[in-house]
């Protein structure tokens, strides 16, 4: 059978770098083919190949739509041929509607005017064919990264694409809106769409592939079927090793409570309802304190909240070692002794055109500063220091952030909050979008600190990490705390029940 889609001997460089050695690759119709490597593997660069981000002549080899070459000159030639692209890195327009977003160029008009109420009307239907509860007249600005995913998922399927591919649709989707896109894409190929999906979470690729190739240095190393292979063999092709323990969590001795939160009741502004509600936990030194919840639970804006970046508090206290966390702002709460690394490391936790140096010292300026300037030779070493201890793989410090694998990336975000010298280090989604070998490292770090007597707030919607990394859970639901567990009692279905509000057991 003649494939749909087929890559064959693909090669692509940028400059001297290599991203693509001779690749080859096939999907057939109402398949699931799925792509695994690390950050840098080329991943990300062959399906932007195979949907005209990259123009044909910019790369070897050739591209074949039902057995005929293809020469895409963009992404409307790959979208005319039947290509839809989710790529990892969102295309939306935050000051625009969800509506505006789903429909943009092909908005409905009526005597050369928008007819808006259509618009409103065809972007409900869009959002609930695919099963998603948003107000298509909110701004896209407003909403958190993993709705903003949800958008991105419905505007590719808007255009009923006979190939769909993939790129890391699930990182920033809770449990929840995870099963519920899983159940869409099974749909899809029971119509007979083919699907190249692309994710670091071995778990859904196991659900949904029927085979599997796995990249390594720009190379394929090997195409199996899903059925007749394992994450193990698959981890070890991607990382040329074999992986014994995927959440090395090493026991650890708490001390006293460095974190306490009382009575918390926040609303998102002045005279808005309250949306955190009632929120009361604590975190001990050496510990990592799992926060899990469905999308629109409160973890972030819980975290957030905590730095002095969202919300009003009307009532309850944040304590840090027994005195109150000002709420003057971030720059008061890194005094008190809190850091954060954030959901969205490219909109807020870096500043992707300036080098890495710039980024690892950005928050610890203070103490790199001498008669008002900055003593750069300080920088210098502080920044290389860290990049070192992190295993940073970068060329240069001055290169850019923007350049780095996400992987490397969000080690640079981990690197500045360490920069503070924080006592409790928040981490909302810290493995988001980042492969296999560098969450091991996340998970590795997250070790180390907890052993120096750091305490660890961690925020995650896979359920595996926050069961695996935690010492204690709390689940969210709906702004409350919905259940609170010792690591021994931390099952995914009792964490899931008490994310839904139907708590089972639970323990204080």
């Amino acid at each position: 059978m003649t494939p749909v889609l087929e890559a064959r001997n693909v090669a692509k460089r940028f400059g001297g770098v290599v991203a693509l050695r001779g690749v080859s690759f096939d999907l057939a119709a109402g398949e699931v083919h799925a792509l695994c490597g690390e950050n840098g593997a080329g991943k990300s660069t062959l399906i932007k190949l195979l949907g005209g981000v990259h123009p044909h002549g910019s790369y070897e080899g050739s591209i074949h739509v039902n057995g005929v070459e293809a020469a895409f000159r963009s992404t409307r030639d790959a979208e005319d041929a039947g290509i839809g692209v989710i790529h990892q890195e969102l295309s939306l327009f935050p000051d625009m509607t969800i509506a505006e977003n789903l429909l943009l160029g092909d908005l409905p008009c009526r005597r050369g005017l928008v007819d808006w109420i259509a618009v409103q009307r065809r972007a409900s239907e869009l959002l609930t064919s695919v099963g998603i509860a948003l107000d298509p007249a909110t701004r896209v600005g407003d909403l958190g990264i993993g709705q903003q995913q949800l958008v991105e998922i419905t505007k590719a399927l808007s255009r009923k694409p006979r190939i769909l591919v993939l790129d890391e649709p699930t990182a920033a989707l809770s449990q929840h809106e995870i099963d519920v896109l899983l159940t869409l894409v099974r749909g899809l190929k029971a119509q007979g769409v083919a699907c190249v999906y692309i994710s670091h979470k071995l778990n859904e690729v196991f659900a949904l592939a029927d085979r599997i190739t796995v990249l390594r240095d720009g190379a394929a190393q090997v195409t199996v079927r899903a059925a007749e292979s394992d994450a193990n063999a698959i981890i070890a092709q991607m990382v040329g090793r074999r992986i014994e323990d995927f959440y090395p969590r090493r026991k650890s001795a708490p001390a006293g409570e460095v974190l306490t939160v009382r009575g918390l009741n926040v609303a998102r502004a002045t005279n808005k309802p309250i949306y955190l509600r009632e929120i009361e936990f604590k975190v001990r030194a050496g510990e990592v304190l799992g926060i899990g919840g469905l999308m629109g639970a409160g973890r972030t804006e819980l975290l957030l909240h905590l730095m002095g970046l969202w919300g009003r508090r009307l009532t309850g206290s944040v304590e840090l070692d027994n005195k109150p966390v000002p709420q003057g702002g971030v720059r008061a709460a890194m005094e008190a002794g809190l850091a954060i690394v954030t959901e969205d490391r490219k909109r807020f936790g870096l500043v992707l055109g300036a080098g890495v140096a710039f980024n690892l010292t950005l928050s610890s300026l203070a103490e790199l500063t001498r008669h008002g300037l900055i003593d750069a030779s300080a920088e210098v070493r502080t920044a290389s220091a860290t990049a070192t201890d992190l295993h940073i793989k970068m060329h240069t410090l001055e290169s850019p952030v923007g350049t780095l694998s996400g992987g490397n990336q969000q080690k640079v975000v981990i690197g500045k909050a360490l920069l503070t010298e924080p006592r409790v280090l928040l981490l909302d989604e810290p493995t988001r979008g980042i492969d296999v070998g560098a969450k091991l490292e996340v998970y590795e770090l997250i070790n180390r600190l907890t052993a120096a007597g750091k305490a660890i707030v961690l925020v995650s919607s896979e359920l595996p990490e926050l069961i695996g990394m935690s010492d204690r859970i709390i689940m969210m639901h709906e702004g409350r705390i919905g259940g609170s567990f010792e690591r021994s009692q931390a099952t995914r279905e009792a964490l899931l029940a008490a994310a839904m509000g139907r708590p089972s057991e639970r323990a204080a």
